[in-house]
């Protein structure tokens, strides 16, 4: 029988109704993605485009309000299952970010590794390493042989399963993402990840 998969619900975090959702429905974990804009850490997965648009992959939304990292941290009430994606390269994110959850266990991850030292005198804080291109998973691996990590986040695409039992020598966690169908499902099983990260609660709350 395959172990258990650790469930990452991904962006639930980005609203509040959908983190309780996710919270509620006993995933592991609710991903929420963290910019900096104008001095405020906001909650969203779009990129900023001025101030009165944001902007992703071509699609282009008018500016809403968007919770803030306090209402996030608020709404969570202390659970420990929020994990924060770090975007963008501001260089207060890392800074405030780690000010704000000083004391709180969270998992924080990012592409943006130079980011992470900035948590890591926090002992309630588990870091993972994230990587979508080939160069960043040349790079992921080059780290890992310098000391291990607690976690590590691969896209589904870049995964073989030699590489999945070599990253698993040298972290806790290996997480790969988008599984939001079965087909994916069944590929990051064969690969023999740790867990995955997957818009669709449904599947992840299934999971045996």
């Amino acid at each position: 029988m395959s172990e258990r998969l650790v469930t990452v619900a991904h962006r639930a975090g980005n609203d509040l109704a959908g983190l309780r959702e996710a919270l509620d429905a006993g995933v592991d974990l609710v991903e929420a993605d963290v910019h900096g804009y104008r001095g405020r850490l906001e909650i969203r997965h779009h990129k900023t485009l001025g101030p009165w648009f944001l902007w992703e992959q071509g699609e282009l939304v008018r500016r809403t309000p968007v919770p803030s990292l306090a209402d996030l941290l608020a709404a969570v009430g202390g659970d420990p299952r929020l994990m924060l994606d770090l975007k963008g390269i501001h260089p207060y994110l890392a800074g405030r970010v780690a000010a704000a959850v000083r004391g709180t266990p969270i998992t924080v991850c990012t592409q943006h590794w130079w980011m992470l030292p900035k948590l890591a005198d926090q002992p309630e804080a588990k870091l993972v390493y994230s990587a979508g291109s080939r160069r960043g998973l040349s790079r992921l691996r080059r780290r890992l042989k310098v000391s291990p990590v607690h976690g590590v986040c691969v896209h589904l695409r870049l995964l073989t399963p030699a590489l999945v039992t070599e990253l698993r020598r040298r972290a806790d966690l290996v997480l790969t993402w988008p599984v939001d169908d079965a087909t994916a499902l069944d590929e990051a099983h064969r690969l023999g990840v740790t867990g995955i990260i997957s818009k669709n609660l449904p599947l992840l709350t299934n999971l045996p």
